[in-house]
């Protein structure tokens, strides 16, 4: 294990190591910010709940067809 060492410079390695660890820290927070449940600054939006029971209402009624005859003129 020791020689792995001998290919890599250890500080450059360890460098690149923790850039990376600390971007993907931050895209996992910006990730949960992002959410609801886990959004730690505001909490929940307000309007959120609003706008789920909007998509819960009931469809409009449904207007009957007129029956055409073959021109296209309502019978």
């Amino acid at each position: 294990m020791w020689r792995i060492w001998l290919l890599f410079d250890p500080r450059r390695t360890l460098i690149a190591l923790f850039t990376f660890l600390f971007a993907l820290a931050l895209l996992i927070h910006f990730v949960l910010l992002s959410t609801d449940r886990f959004n730690w600054i505001e909490g929940p939006r307000a309007g959120h709940g609003a706008a789920k029971t909007a998509q819960m209402s009931p469809m409009p009624p449904v207007v009957a067809a007129v029956r055409t005859d073959a021109q296209g003129l309502a019978k």
